[in-house]
């Protein structure tokens, strides 16, 4: 993995280091002062109640060398409770304290790994969120920012409270005798390296328990979600048998984590006896041989019985301390990843008069082996319309995507109005193009707030004027709540036809120079979509406008047709030009069912496409260039024509 100094990031996210270790400390430095208030405050805690039987032993001291005067034990008792007063009070007081630091800080820290997480995430590219699941992606920002404060409260009120614990008992049992003390040490140091490594072997057995029990919720979750299709289709029993295989996948698991754990507890209760007898053995015996007086023997046994209770439980410690560790580990590996597309050092600002896009020589391909654009050369003339057609995976939708900056380029310049749109920033871009999808996703949030979107200082006045000019105002109207309605996750409370009469809304509101439909009419009945598409004409007035199309009629009315066909554009020409000339347009048109384009060609059309390449080739001259251009309006007995060319 790259160090943080050389990964790539975009401008402005936050430095965050892409190693577990160092992602927690960055953390840690930004509340360096409470965490050291906390930590001081956690010492404090953890030595007084490790002190109390000091001074519990104190004062059986004193009572024993009293010898039953009354006035002579009180005197001689007042320090020792005193004492023991203090360290009882000052267990709870700094107990409390460092909890009132923890409670403010626990969110906080949260909140600021969230954020920092979130924001760096949101420069990702289109590859890297069309190869993680959007669900997974929030998860581990979840866990992460959990995983973060976990880690931290694991080391400062757990691990630090035993480790002072078990310092100051031995301390307290050197000043008694050397060798209680040096039992109880080694007693300490083996306890904890035995349980470390324990916990580690035990750390796979958890693990597959834990995924298992997350493949049965995933499992129920799915037969759930498609609980309609079992009842249709009688399979209620199946769905039953197969969670019973499941189940019983996990029980397996989980028997074999549980079992290991048995062990572990095992070694626990065995060790705890073994300080137990021990010392309760040597501490009788150094007091009959006068070696430590009856308060010693009571302070060494109560420091025993505490480190226990302390111990006890110190590999399931271990293993959740692994676990937070783990969430943190796969958080910065999912996320913490080099940015693919940036902006330039400086970049500037687009401000697209005109809307003038040219292709020049550019090559793209999605991996290495798979190119789609070999020197792809087009121009699109300021506001002119233009139809994208083809079959699936013929470059149409990479068309898009390069020019909106979804994936850079591997060669070659997509200029808008002569200004290469690698120099722009993406905000800056972004802002200047407008594009409608085929299946718009909407935010679970109102429906004014959904088509505020497109201009978010808009007044309420013009979010209703864009909804009536997209036929979205009066369904609006007939909600319960208006444009107050929420659309639930990704838009589920609205039919398709809604959705994209919101998004179309949406578009307007936004009022980009430059505009993208992808099929954007497909949802709508046919009134509708007649009443959208003369709002749409009227919306693409003085734009420039590239339509994705597969119901070949929703473009025919358009200025200019490009056809793609793997990556080249083979045919240009308008909808009348290019039924003229008979080629591949015109085997489009009369082959698309129901006005809709098939997703990919039969054998017929594909040997006729091979005819058709061979019938439209001009003749191969020295330059290559000139062999295959494109003219836009050229006469239809010219394939091509100058608008377009491969090299």
């Amino acid at each position: 993995m790259s160090t943080s100094q050389t990964l790539r990031r975009a401008a402005g996210t936050p430095t965050l280091p892409d190693t577990p270790l160092r992602f927690v400390l960055y953390f840690v430095a930004q509340y360096r002062w409470r965490y050291l208030s906390m930590l001081l405050f956690e010492t404090a805690n953890a030595s007084c109640g490790i002190l109390i039987p000091y001074a519990l032993g104190r004062i059986i001291k004193a009572v024993t060398l009293a010898h039953g005067a009354t006035s002579t034990t009180l005197g001689q008792l007042s320090g020792p409770i005193a004492l023991y007063v203090c360290f009882s009070v000052g267990e709870v007081l700094f107990g409390r304290i460092a909890g009132a630091i923890q409670i403010r800080l626990g969110p906080r820290q949260r909140q600021s790994v969230t954020r920092a997480l979130y924001h760096y995430l949101q420069h990702h590219s289109h590859r890297y969120f069309s190869n993680n699941f959007a669900g997974a992606l929030a998860h581990r920002i979840s866990e992460t920012a959990m995983g973060v404060t976990q880690t931290l409260w694991s080391l400062l009120t757990e691990f630090w409270p035993i480790f002072i614990v078990f310092s100051v008992s031995i301390l307290l049992l050197a000043q008694t005798h050397h060798l209680l003390a040096l039992f109880v040490g080694l007693w300490a140091l083996g306890f904890v390296g035995i349980s470390w490594l324990l916990a580690r072997r035990c750390q796979p057995h958890a693990l597959s328990a834990a995924a298992a029990r997350s493949d049965t919720t995933g499992h129920i979750v799915d037969s759930v979600s498609n609980i309609t299709s079992a009842l249709l289709f009688a399979r209620l029993d199946h769905e039953r048998a197969q969670l019973n295989q499941i189940l019983q996948d996990e029980f397996k698991a989980v028997r074999r984590a549980n079992g290991y754990s048995e062990r572990v507890r095992w070694f626990q209760f065995s060790a705890a006896a073994v300080l137990k007898i021990g010392v309760l053995y040597y501490a009788l015996k150094l007091w009959s041989e006068g070696a430590i007086s009856v308060g010693d023997f009571v302070m060494a046994i109560s420091l025993a019985l505490l480190i226990i209770n302390e111990a006890r439980n110190l590999s399931r410690r271990f293993l959740e301390f692994f676990e937070y560790v783990g969430n943190v580990a796969n958080g910065v590996r999912t996320i913490i990843r080099p940015h693919e597309l940036i902006d330039v050092p400086e970049p500037a600002t687009a401000q697209f008069h005109a809307g003038k896009i040219e292709f020049k020589d550019v090559d793209f391909s999605y991996g290495p082996g798979k190119p789609v654009f070999e020197r792809l050369n087009l121009t699109i003339h300021a506001g002119q319309r233009v139809g994208l057609v083809g079959y699936s995976g013929s470059g149409k939708s990479t068309f898009v995507s390069t020019l909106l900056r979804l994936y850079d380029v591997d060669g070659g310049q997509i200029l808008i109005d002569g200004a290469d749109i690698r120099s722009l920033s993406q905000d800056s871009l972004h802002g200047q193009l407008s594009l409608i999808p085929q299946d718009p996703t909407l935010f679970h949030r109102s429906l004014r707030e959904n088509i505020r979107y497109g201009k978010l200082d808009a007044s309420d006045n013009e979010v209703i004027a864009a909804a009536q000019k997209a036929h979205a105002h009066d369904f609006i109207e007939q909600m319960s709540d208006g444009y107050d309605a929420m659309v639930g996750e990704r838009g589920v409370k609205l039919s398709g036809g809604q959705r994209q009469r919101i998004a179309i809304a949406r578009v307007i509101l936004k009022d980009a120079p430059i505009l993208i439909l992808d099929e954007a009419t497909s949802s709508l009945d046919s009134v509708t979509e007649q009443a959208i598409q003369d709002t749409l004409d009227d919306v693409m007035r003085g734009k420039t406008v590239l339509v994705v199309a597969h119901r070949l009629s929703t473009i025919a009315h358009l200025d200019r047709i490009l056809v793609f066909d793997n990556g080249r554009i083979v045919e240009d020409g308008s909808h009348t030009q290019l039924l003229a000339r008979k080629g591949a347009y015109h085997r489009l048109w009369s082959k698309q069912s129901d006005g809709f384009l098939s997703d990919t060609p039969d054998q017929q059309n594909t040997s006729q496409s091979a005819d058709l390449s061979q019938q439209t080739s001009p003749p191969q001259t020295s330059s290559s260039a000139a062999a295959h251009r494109v003219a836009d309006g050229a006469p239809p007995a010219a394939p091509l024509g100058p608008d377009v060319s491969f090299a």
